[in-house]
């Protein structure tokens, strides 16, 4: 018997994060898309705020506590020396952690968020490891941040792109980061946002056929622009005062890359 795929965490409704959480969780991401080796700034965060290590350790993680837990994540990125990469992390990023009575704790900033941001950033890194480290790198860590459902997240990816792009190309990726900016406005249930945003985006897609080809691989979008039309379908008939969780029963979005 076969059985549907597990929808992504993040597919499902999301709070809007205060603007300080999110230049945290930016900051973090931005250095990890322009550089692969930028990823291992995701692990602490993800550690730090793991609600079973801050119940263990409410006074703060002890230090070897942390570089053990930090040390498989780290691995998976290629970094061997949590040491090392826990001290460029705090040179960098020194809003990463504050010193608690016992150990390590999420600094204040994004401590009252802490599980939320070590969850989303956890599944961030998740999405970016295995990627190709040249110049598709950008596209792929796009694709694959849309497919975990964390589309801010892939609008930060894709941005990049689309700025240094000219002409059918640009058209596309601006049709990209209008799809994706859609579906984050479903998960805030913005419904004035889906419907300005995927309106736009299926108009800028058009012309591609279901497929953009780019110079870092070839991007499907049919599945997603057909999720976001049968949505905007539903949405033609709202009155502001509907519900908007039908949104969520309907087809999943998803982009392939080749």
């Amino acid at each position: 018997m076969s059985c549907a795929p597990q929808a992504p965490v993040f597919w499902q409704r999301q709070p809007r994060l205060p603007l300080p959480v999110l230049k945290f969780v930016g900051a973090r991401l931005e250095a990890a898309l322009r550089e692969p080796a930028a990823r291992e700034l995701l692990v602490w965060p993800v550690v730090l705020g793991a609600p079973r290590l801050r119940q263990a350790h409410p006074g703060g993680v002890p230090e070897p506590a942390l570089l053990a837990a930090a040390g498989p994540m780290l691995q998976a990125v290629g970094v061997l020396d949590p040491r090392a990469a826990w001290d460029r992390a705090m040179a960098l990023l020194p809003n990463t952690g504050e010193r608690g009575p016992e150990g390590w704790l999420p600094h204040r900033i994004w401590e009252p968020l802490s599980s939320l941001v070590s969850l989303r950033l956890g599944v961030a890194l998740l999405a970016l490891q295995g990627q190709p480290e040249d110049a598709r790198y950008g596209l792929a860590c796009g694709a694959a941040l849309f497919n975990s459902a964390l589309f801010h997240e892939c609008h930060d990816a894709l941005e990049p792109l689309w700025q240094r792009a000219e002409g059918g190309l640009k058209t596309g990726l601006q049709g990209l980061l209008l799809l994706a900016g859609g579906f984050h406005h479903l998960q805030l249930h913005n419904a004035g946002g889906m419907i300005s945003l995927w309106g736009d985006a299926l108009a800028a897609l058009e012309p591609s056929g279901g497929a953009l080809a780019t110079p870092w691989g070839e991007v499907g979008f049919a599945a997603a622009a057909a999720a976001a039309s049968e949505r905007l379908a539903w949405l033609d008939r709202y009155d502001g005062d509907m519900a908007l969780d039908p949104l969520w029963a309907m087809s999943r979005p998803a982009l392939e890359l080749t």
